[in-house]
């Protein structure tokens, strides 16, 4: 029997997630609209703490001022009644016909002036909620052809934009940061800031760069063959990571958005075990919201929704408590010693060590014995095999 969520597990849903009307690229919708106020509630009663959500998923793209402000006072009425709190806000760049060539990469200039108006106003309205974190994803920063784009000045745009919603956040004195959403493909050909390590080198260039971080998703990483553990431990490694997107997928293939754990389930553990635990050696941690950024599939009906939104948030307390028992395991704390896994946080030069010190130490190479140490094994198949006997809750 899997615990109930509780507040302590920091629970977070897109109401885009559970909102979904289940349209693809070949079939209409399957399912209704889904009020973003009912879906505020159910989500509550299901044990998340947060939601988070698009400017076009509250209001309708298009309404007007005192339409705006009827539904947005609404809306803040479900929060006050359910206690759930808003975490994170983004706005939507992508649906309207306007951002088929992007918003802030767009060859229209127009477009680009629209979309930072757009952005900047959904800035203010993330503040005024009490959101700690404004994302944005940029899915139509990109081309389908080389040679549609001038690709210096795409950066210097997508560059620009960001400065600038980054730098009104430190005007207006927001308590507000900036996570970018980085992902290969779909919808366009090619996405800019593809990956974590693209992004964080457009960050590295910014003005206003210290307040813009990541928001790394499952699927965005594995669907480019990548490994999303190894993504985040780096983003926590240059303190960039700023929020998460947990999702399923299943190899190289379209974005899944299936159930977190739905996919490649030994990676899910591997995840959660960084995300509870932490680096063996201590060092920076992960305690934002655990956000579910997932997709109900089109063959479920509304009970679906609200058992594959409960499905999120139980796997994840299965595999956290797997991670748990994995860490504490005697066992497995002898297999990472017996695999050098404390000895990587050793630093290679000793303290006050200089690298002409290294090269005047001839154990160190000269009289270094390097067949008795190539014939060392690192034993990692077997602290492998550990995690995967916890992940499966055989120990």
């Amino acid at each position: 029997m899997v615990r109930k969520p509780t507040p302590e597990d920091k629970f977070s849903f897109g109401l885009w997630t559970v909102g979904w009307e289940a349209r693809d690229q070949f079939g209409d919708a399957t399912r209704p609209w889904t009020d973003p106020v009912e879906s505020v509630h159910r989500l509550a009663e299901l044990g998340a703490s947060f939601v988070t959500f698009h400017d076009d998923d509250v209001v309708p793209f298009g309404s007007d001022a005192a339409e705006r402000d009827r539904i947005l006072a609404r809306f803040r009425g479900a929060l006050e009644e359910t206690g759930i709190q808003v975490e994170m806000v983004t706005t939507n760049t992508f649906s309207h016909p306007i951002f088929k060539d992007g918003a802030f990469t767009s060859n229209d200039r127009r477009v680009r002036r629209y979309g930072l108006r757009k952005i900047i106003r959904n800035v203010d309205l993330a503040a005024e909620l009490g959101a700690k974190t404004f994302v944005m994803w940029g899915g139509r920063e990109g081309a389908e052809y080389d040679a549609a784009k001038d690709l210096y000045a795409a950066h210097a745009r997508y560059a620009e934009g960001i400065d600038t919603v980054a730098g009104y956040i430190k005007e207006k004195g927001y308590d507000l940061r900036i996570a970018l959403e980085p992902k290969p493909n779909e919808p366009r050909g090619d996405i800019l800031l593809p990956t974590i390590g693209h992004a964080l080198g457009l960050i590295a260039k910014l003005e206003n760069g210290d307040i813009v971080g990541l928001n790394p998703e499952v699927g965005h990483e594995q669907m480019a063959g990548l490994n999303y553990t190894t993504g985040l431990a780096q983003a926590l490694w240059a303190d960039k990571l700023f929020h998460i997107d947990l999702n399923g997928q299943r190899s190289i293939k379209y974005d899944q958005d299936l159930v977190f754990g739905h996919g490649d389930l030994f990676s899910a553990f591997a995840t959660v075990d960084l995300l509870v635990n932490g680096f063996p050696s201590g060092g920076p941690r992960y305690d934002g919201p655990v956000h579910f950024d997932y997709k109900p599939s089109r063959t479920e009906n509304m009970q679906g929704v609200w058992d594959s939104a409960a499905a999120n948030m139980a796997t994840y307390i299965l595999l956290a408590d797997r991670a748990r028992a994995f860490r504490a395991d005697p066992e497995v704390q002898e297999a990472l010693e017996a695999s050098g896994v404390f000895d990587l946080a050793q630093p290679t030069l000793g303290e006050g060590e200089t690298l002409q010190d290294l090269l005047a130490d001839r154990s160190a190479y000269e009289e270094l014995d390097v067949e008795e140490v190539a014939a060392r094994g690192f034993h990692f198949v077997r602290l492998n095999q550990l995690a995967l006997e916890h992940a499966l809750g055989a120990r």
